[in-house]
């Protein structure tokens, strides 16, 4: 984790309570379209957030050592300067869309990926309810970076860049943006990702540029209001269990699978994958709601949670 997200945290407490004291305003103006913060809630997310920054402390030290090793052999000279910066922009946020998609419809990541989409709330805190295990399924994707030329500092603070971004998209007080809705990741494109209706399950994967979700189908605009959280809740604010109650499920189909192919399948395919179909990949849902489905990721009745 770059140490921006260290220096910053005083700013995210800052502004979590400047918008916990505009929503309770809203509501007291009898405002209902927002949902607020909960005690219990904002502790779990808070509690997340915190061991994520351990996990990311400890992980970065082998994933730094993995980045170094790779920059030594790599297969272009990029440098440091303004140009370099720009090419890595494009190309943190590119391998950033990809991770996230791949966190959403690949079932072991979407284990690491999917307590921060447990809270049925919508504020700044969410954004700091942090997986505990997905530092270990970054470096799969962002690999390449050292490889073709980028420092390893250098993508650690574009990373570190990225992050922050995304603090201000956790959000229900900013409705839209105005013409930047068509190029930026926003409040509103991120409330999407957030929700559990059918029609907003696995879209707007955007780190800071939407233009990525709307080449390669994964965009949807916010329309219906959004029922954040899973499609089956897990309904606790137990951090232990945010964390790992998809790990569990993921287990057990796969100790139940009678083939090593079904093994493999469950790992791999999308959550809610199932070879009888008693549970449904979200593409598989869409389908029979009659629904264009673009991506791939999903529902589970029981064992996976979506």
């Amino acid at each position: 984790m770059s140490k921006l997200i260290y220096f910053a945290i005083p700013w995210f407490f800052a502004t979590m309570l400047l918008e916990a004291y505009l929503l309770r305003r809203a509501a007291l103006a009898g405002r209902s379209d927002f949902i607020g913060y909960e005690k219990n809630d904002t502790r779990a997310s808070l509690i997340m957030g915190t061991g994520n920054v351990i996990v990311s402390a400890g992980a970065r030290v082998g994933q730094l050592a993995l980045y170094l090793w790779i920059y030594q052999h790599r297969l272009f000279e990029i440098g440091t300067g303004p140009l370099a910066w720009v090419l890595l922009f494009f190309a943190e946020d590119f391998t950033y869309y990809w991770w996230h998609r791949a966190s959403h419809e690949v079932r072991f990541m979407w284990a690491a990926h999917v307590n921060h989409h447990s809270s049925e709330r919508f504020n700044l805190s969410t954004a700091l309810r942090q997986s505990w295990t997905t530092p270990l399924t970054v470096p799969l994707f962002y690999f390449w970076l050292p490889l073709i030329g980028f420092h390893p500092m250098m993508i650690f603070t574009q990373i570190g860049i990225s992050l922050l971004y995304q603090f201000w998209v956790h959000t229900e007080l900013i409705r839209t943006v105005g013409p930047f809705e068509w190029i930026l990741n926003t409040a509103s494109h991120h409330r999407v990702h957030h929700g559990s209706n059918l029609e907003y399950l696995d879209r707007n994967h955007a780190g800071i540029l939407i233009v990525w979700d709307r080449l390669f189908g994964t965009f949807e605009p916010e329309r219906a209001r959004v029922v954040y959280g899973l499609t089956h809740d897990i309904r606790t604010f137990d951090p232990i269990q945010i964390a790992f109650h998809e790990w569990r499920a993921l287990a057990h189909d796969v100790r139940a699978a009678k083939t090593w192919k079904n093994k493999l399948r469950f790992v791999f395919l999308p959550p809610g994958f199932s070879p009888d179909k008693t549970t449904l990949t979200a593409n598989e849902m869409r389908r029979a709601a009659g629904h264009t489905a673009h991506s791939t990721s999903t529902p589970g009745a029981s064992p996976s949670f979506r």
